[in-house]
């Protein structure tokens, strides 16, 4: 095959020129890499300077095991579970570079990993659209893969979250986290109901966390709606929505 009028052929000899074999990739794979577990870890302590809830392993293993939990409760393929799971992993490894549009910052840092890693251009494709769109600012469920990490991500509440020490300098966020003592994202695939259940302690109302988090429900119920499943808010067995 030649190049473009005027340019040389590809030669796989060059120098640069790598040809890439298409390989199932795992979370297990991204997992085992040390430029993975360092971006992870340096995005949380990024955040954690600048006075947000914590980020880290904790948060991003917890989101890739709800991710694909939600995929695989709603018979979704195997390998879009796995696709979920990943995404959930890679998701937030952007916010080293800063916290403003840290999503589709962490798509770009994800794409050369996953494309080093053998993955196919598809795949790719779906897990970084997934990756891209996860923000209530401007994110939106494009896929399956793409619902379930956003649901996964927005269900992630509880007070061991929390990482500013000082509780008269907590922000919106930090108070809500703080008085979540229970969160749970529950799926029943018979009835395609996907519904979030809080346990919240007297230091903020139900309806306080449904008014703060206002865009985070809207967006989790059109992702729920992708899946061809309604989303539901109980705080303290009591149904928001």
């Amino acid at each position: 095959m030649t190049g473009e009028p005027g340019t040389a052929p590809l030669d796989p000899s060059r120098k640069g020129f790598r040809s890439i074999e298409q390989t199932t990739v795992t979370l297990d794979m991204l997992t085992a890499r040390e430029d993975v577990r360092q971006f992870v870890e340096s995005a949380n302590q990024a955040l954690r300077a600048m006075g947000f809830t914590e980020h880290g392993e904790r948060h991003v293993r917890l989101v890739a095991t709800v991710a694909r939990h939600v995929l695989v409760e709603l018979r979704y393929s195997p390998r879009e579970a796995d696709l979920a799971e990943i995404a959930g992993y890679l998701h937030d490894i952007g916010n080293i570079a800063g916290r403003s549009h840290h999503g589709q910052t962490s798509a770009l840092l994800a794409f050369p990993i996953l494309r080093e890693e053998g993955m196919s251009a598809q795949e790719i494709a779906v897990v970084l659209g997934a990756i891209g769109n996860h923000e209530e600012e401007y994110g939106e469920a494009i896929s399956p893969v793409s619902a379930a990490l956003i649901l996964a991500d927005k269900s992630d509440v509880h007070r061991s979250r929390v990482q500013t020490q000082d509780p008269a300098e907590y922000d919106v966020h930090d108070r809500v986290n703080a008085a979540v003592q229970r969160s749970e994202l529950a799926v029943d695939p018979k009835g395609r109901l996907i519904v979030l259940e809080l346990e919240i302690d007297d230091s903020i109302t139900p309806m306080d966390y449904f008014e703060i988090f206002l865009t985070r429900m809207i967006m989790c119920r059109r992702a729920a709606e992708v899946l061809q499943c309604r989303f539901g808010l109980t705080a303290n067995g009591q149904r928001l929505l």
